[in-house]
């Protein structure tokens, strides 16, 4: 069924951004904006997936809500249409720029080609990508992350708990952006214990195809390596992975999550004793980084990335049998030094 794009605003509801969309959005190169020079405050155009994926896009709204906070905002986050095109995607961002957001996030490198567009004509609003850096304007802000590096150390504490020596990573989608995590999984495995299998699937060619978004594909994917012997199973897929963790539940069996500590995630609870760890990336922090940076009137542009030196990516430490095991901490901690001061490189492919 055809997902209604639909508008979460923080706050109190406003029937003022019930963004329509109309096929007449500004193409102009003014940055002016109906609300004038007051900032609305900030504007999250999520990823596939949308609101409620426990991972990637709850992050930035956790992002959002603290800038909120502070910042008395009352912003705006609007949700993807199944099969969309980049003319929707423009045609968003457009509108919420229009009304006076600033920034504007794509939360997704989805988003990469929308924001290049729109960023080019409204040169006075400050925008803000996602895990995309390609994109090389002065009001734009590449937010990117060593995904690399929490993958590694998910490897290494997969290669401690594992007992049948094999393990899984299932991936979303087929790109190089989840390359990166399994990479740094496989590595971070391989390096801590030899003779550990690690079984590698990716759900869908493409995002389209529901890779990010069906936690039934990833359960599948799931029970699949966990019957083959996978004993941790890590999925980088967005809402795919809560059937990775479900899965892992049933079988009980071990899953990692990723981007958010989906072990405190409320919609999670029921399996979160099977969550040994989870890789995450700050994506709160950066979406509110970024606020604060225009509230302030120094707004972030270029590449700001993310890494374990800087706090931008990182392991969760909230369940107690994770927590508690001093093999699995002692291996953590050394492969994170190592990483910090250079001795260990992560591959990203």
């Amino acid at each position: 069924m055809r997902r209604v794009s639909r508008i979460a605003v923080a706050g109190v509801a406003t029937a003022a951004l019930a963004v329509t969309v109309s096929a007449c959005g500004s193409s102009s190169s003014s940055s002016s904006s109906s609300s004038g020079d007051k900032n609305l405050g900030l504007a999250l155009a999520y990823d596939v997936g949308g609101k409620g994926d426990q991972s990637f896009n709850d992050a930035a709204t956790a992002g959002l809500e603290k800038a909120d906070k502070e910042f008395g905002y009352k912003s705006a986050a609007v949700e993807p249409q199944d099969g969309e095109s980049d003319a929707d995607k423009v045609q968003r961002l457009e509108t919420l720029a229009k009304k006076g957001y600033n920034p504007v996030i794509g939360v997704g490198f989805a988003y990469a080609p929308a924001v290049k567009e729109v960023a080019a004509k409204y040169p006075k609003t400050t925008f803000g990508i996602v895990d995309d850096e390609t994109i090389k304007a002065d009001n734009v802000a590449d937010l990117v992350f060593h995904e690399e590096q929490a993958s590694y150390l998910a490897g290494v504490a997969a290669a401690k708990a594992t007992k049948t020596n094999t393990v899984g990573f299932i991936g979303g989608v087929d790109v190089p952006l989840i390359h990166k995590f399994g990479a740094g999984f496989k590595q971070g495995v391989e390096d801590t214990k030899k003779g550990v299998t690690v079984k590698e699937q990716y759900l869908t060619e493409t995002a389209q195809e529901g890779g990010f978004s069906s936690p039934d594909k990833g359960e599948n994917a799931a029970n699949g390596q966990i019957d083959a012997g996978a004993d941790v199973v890590y999925a980088a897929a967005g809402l795919s992975g809560q059937g990775v963790i479900k899965a892992a539940n049933e079988h009980k069996v071990w899953a990692i999550g990723v981007d958010s500590d989906q072990y405190k995630q409320d919609a999670l609870a029921k399996y979160k004793d099977s969550i040994l760890t989870s890789a995450m990336k700050n994506v709160e922090g950066a979406v509110y980084d970024l606020a604060k940076s225009v509230h302030d009137g120094k707004p972030e542009t270029g590449v700001v990335r993310g890494s374990l030196e800087n706090g931008g990516v990182s392991l969760s430490h909230s369940n107690p049998a994770f927590e508690s095991n001093a093999a699995i901490q002692d291996a953590v901690k050394k492969a994170e030094e190592a990483i910090k001061s250079g001795s260990i490189t992560v591959k990203t492919s």
